[in-house]
């Protein structure tokens, strides 16, 4: 008996667990949480469920393998780990990985075709080449002619003529028979038909031309380089190269340059090659015209060629026919030769500054607008600044009009490569169509705002939406609307709920400004529409998440935190507020509503019951005849209503001034009864009535 006396004792105060309270009301917030969920899901069928997707039932194991079978895999795992394990190299102090040779021979291994407009290593070799074909065209020439080759020297000069031999080996039998090639629009890479192409074109003749062994004659006639003129036949190979190279160079019109003074010091060296022929034909220091075999042979002829092909002037007058022919021949063959490459220089020159010259013109064609109609140098100055800014980031005025000239797939190419990573960041986008997505990348216009230009300002209709691309932007608000309330960085947006308002437009509720130079994206309310008429499920979407933003930008600031009730009392929701009709008629919050209510109810009963007194004395007093006029005159009485009836009658002369209405503490023997009845008109509700009425006595 007194264990059982000992179990139900209870402590005197009531005393909760804060784990349980904390659970409790855990649970009841999630509850909630689901039912909201649930209710729209009710309103709006098209929102996906709260609930995950079911996951796939397990399937049946599969019997696992035989022993043997493990035991090959993790052989097979061990060898594979090992080579990645061995490649590591101590080199004093560091230890580094070192890539396996496999990896080496499996780059440099050649392909079965070659793709000759994107392959690297083709235009490395390609250069080789060129570097064997400028060896055969400036040195076979200088050997023919000086006295440069002598019998001490030739094995040098026979070494590199054989390897520049190799690399014209195999270029006609290892590389040129894997380049592909068009053929009705399709792309060939089949051996055989690369092959049959290379051997049916003029490239494989004068290649095969251009590596002919006339070495042989040497046997006969001695080294004489003359023999191997045919190598400077290739020069197919040497123009395909400066195609391909200026497709992969970020600034082709420099190499330009360095090739057109390549063709110009070419010419003169060939000149100089001829006026020592010419020279030695007639004889060194025979005339005053010839070269007289004094200082530095070929200085002194390049010196003579330069003179003459650019036409100086200041040679010594030639003596023979021979002279008098070769001198005309080097002075019209050079007013050609150098206008034409100076015609060339300027091209290349010109086509490198267009841009830049386009800007200049566009620029000074804004200044002179501006000095006609007298523009402040305020604005004039800034206007300066957003054309220099504007070319020195973007190396263009205007990107549209590059990109214009391209496919729509080229230009979609682009802009998903330039401005998908920044668009997909937009969480108003995020679960819309991808192809949606890539048609409105296609209809962003870049706009660069100086510092402290307005983006947008407080109350005007919002139709844009931004997003920012480069720079930071302010928003302002405050009294003075100078308060910087939040900085918007690359990569955020504003002005969403302008886009996707139902009624054209919304009102913008601050003004934002650029803090410093400022790139953004800009999309219309016109634009998107155009676009959502082919997406209607992103449509749906976009106007769902539109309906959230709003209310999310309806609610108030959050004031202080509510401190939760605790106990079981977290389980009911907070009471309600009182009903606005109610409050109004109460005429006051709590106990002092009620009684001001009481207070006017007994004025009334005083003045119905002093009327009603007054009414026969004024009868006996006054004759019958008058009694008409005076009922005339006096306005009928009001029903008893909550109103004050001291508001809708006229006041008597007679009457004296009522004293201020005091409240009077006590009981009372009347009772207020509160009533709700429908009203006659329909579609009004309810009307609240309240009535005080004395207690019966019994």
């Amino acid at each position: 008996m007194r264990e059982c006396s000992t179990q139900k004792t209870t402590p005197q105060g009531f005393q909760t667990n804060e784990y349980a309270d904390a659970q409790l009301q855990e649970i009841v917030r999630k509850m909630r949480e689901r039912a909201t969920v649930y209710k729209e899901k009710l309103k709006d069928p098209v929102l996906s469920s709260p609930e995950g997707s079911p996951t796939a039932s397990p399937s049946k194991k599969k019997p696992p393998p035989p022993p043997k079978d493990e035991k090959n895999e993790e052989k097979k795992e061990e060898a594979e780990a090992k080579p990645e394990e061995d490649h590591y190299c101590d080199m004093l102090c560091c230890k580094f990985k070192k890539p396996p040779l496999k990896k080496y021979m499996t780059y440099l291994q050649l392909p079965d075709s070659i793709d000759s407009y994107t392959d690297r290593r083709y235009v490395a070799w390609l250069m080789l080449v060129t570097v064997a074909y400028n060896w055969n065209c400036w040195f076979i020439p200088l050997r023919f002619v000086f006295p440069y080759q002598t019998p001490s020297n030739t094995i040098y000069w026979v070494a590199i003529d054989i390897i520049c031999d190799i690399c014209y080996l195999c270029d006609l039998l290892v590389f040129q028979p894997r380049v592909q090639f068009l053929k009705g629009g399709d792309i060939i890479s089949d051996k055989v038909e690369m092959k049959k192409f290379y051997h049916s074109s003029m490239k494989f003749r004068l290649d095969v031309i251009s590596v002919l062994p006339f070495e042989v004659l040497y046997i006969f006639f001695g080294f004489n380089p003359a023999f191997r003129a045919n190598r400077m036949l290739k020069h197919n190979t040497f123009f395909e190269f400066n195609d391909r190279l200026e497709a992969i160079l970020d600034k082709a019109y420099i190499y330009r340059v360095i090739r057109t003074t390549g063709y110009l010091l070419f010419i003169l060296h060939i000149n100089a090659c001829l006026y020592y022929w010419a020279s030695d034909y007639e004889g060194l220091g025979s005339t005053r015209w010839v070269y007289d075999g004094q200082g530095n042979m070929y200085l002194r002829c390049y010196y003579w060629a330069v003179r003459t092909l650019i036409t100086i002037g200041g040679l010594p007058e030639p003596q023979t026919l021979f002279e008098i022919v070769f001198q005309l021949l080097n002075f019209f063959l050079g007013v050609f030769v150098f206008s034409s490459l100076i015609g060339q220089m300027r091209d290349v020159i010109g086509a490198a500054t267009a841009g830049q010259n386009y800007y200049r013109s566009c620029m000074d064609n804004t200044v002179s607008y501006m000095n006609t109609y007298s523009i402040p140098k305020l604005v004039q100055n800034r206007v300066r600044t957003w054309y220099e800014y504007t070319w020195d980031s973007q190396g263009m005025l205007d990107e549209s009009e590059l990109l214009e000239q391209m496919p729509t797939k080229m230009q979609l190419a682009i802009a998903i490569d330039v401005n998908f990573a920044i668009v997909n960041k937009v969480d108003l986008f995020k679960g819309c169509d991808t192809q949606m997505i890539y048609d409105m990348l296609l209809r962003l216009k870049s706009i660069v705002y100086l510092p402290g230009d307005f983006v947008c300002k407080k109350g005007e209709i919002g139709r844009e939406m931004y997003i920012i691309k480069q720079g930071e932007v302010q928003v302002l608000g405050g009294p003075d609307g100078t308060k910087v309330l939040v900085t918007l960085r690359a990569g955020a947006v504003f002005g969403e709920i302008s886009l996707l308002a139902a009624g054209g437009g919304n009102r913008r509720t601050a003004n934002v400004v650029a803090h410093g130079f400022a790139n953004l994206f800009i999309l219309d309310k016109k634009t998107l529409n155009e676009i959502l008429v082919h997406y209607p499920d992103s449509e749906k979407l976009l106007m769902k998440k539109a309906k959230v933003l709003l209310k999310e930008k309806g609610k108030p600031a959050p004031g202080p935190p509510v401190q939760q009730p605790r106990g079981l009392a977290g389980l009911f929701g907070q009471k309600q507020e009182t009903p606005k009709l109610f409050k109004a008629m109460l005429g006051g919050k709590g106990k002092a509503g009620l009684a001001k209510l009481l207070q006017l109810k007994r004025e009334q009963d005083i003045q119905e019951n002093k009327a009603e007194t007054e009414k026969p004395e004024q009868e006996e007093k006054k004759p019958e005849p008058e009694k008409k006029p005076e009922q005339e005159k006096k306005p009928p009485e009001p029903a008893a209503s909550s109103a004050p009836p001291a508001q809708k009658e006229e006041p008597n002369a007679d009457a004296k001034p009522k004293p201020p209405a005091v409240m009077h503490r006590g009981t009372t023997n009347e009772s207020l009864i509160i009533s709700m009845s429908p009203s006659p008109t329909a579609g009004e509700g309810e009307i609240l009535k309240v009535e005080a009425k004395e207690k019966t006595r019994k």
